[in-house]
């Protein structure tokens, strides 16, 4: 069921689209590389003010946006276009709860396989379906 409204939360809102919006291989390729990175990132630019060097502070944030990167310029292949961003804490929340549950939740379902399963080869020349703004 595909939610219109974040009503009933943003975690809800966001899981009743990811499968939709996660079918390409190559995002689903990128998003399986990607996210243990940004995760370890996550956790070394939090310890790094108690681990030792500024730099190391620094590399957790360039992992975490590196991939952000590459799984957003792989979205582009998907046939349905994730909804704008509502301004800039949205954009930090939605990213959060999909690097840290939401993608995680996707794998340990089997979602990730099931997707995996009936991507096609190769991708659409279709392109991304436009989305009504949530």
């Amino acid at each position: 069921m595909r939610h219109s409204s974040r009503d009933e939360g943003l975690l809800l809102w966001q899981w009743s689209r990811y499968p939709g919006a996660h079918r390409d291989r190559a995002n689903l390729l990128a998003h399986a590389l990607t996210v243990p990175f940004f995760v370890a990132g996550t956790v070394v630019l939090l310890a790094s003010p108690f681990l030792g060097p500024w730099w190391l502070g620094g590399g957790g944030l360039a992992a975490m946006v590196a991939a952000v990167l590459l799984q957003g310029r792989t979205h582009r292949r998907e046939r349905t276009a994730a909804p704008p961003f509502r301004g800039p804490a949205d954009v930090l929340q939605r990213i959060l709860l999909e690097q840290w549950v939401t993608f995680p939740r996707f794998v340990l379902s089997g979602e990730f396989s099931r997707s995996w399963r009936s991507s096609p080869h190769e991708p659409s020349e279709a392109g991304p379906d436009p989305v009504t703004p949530v």
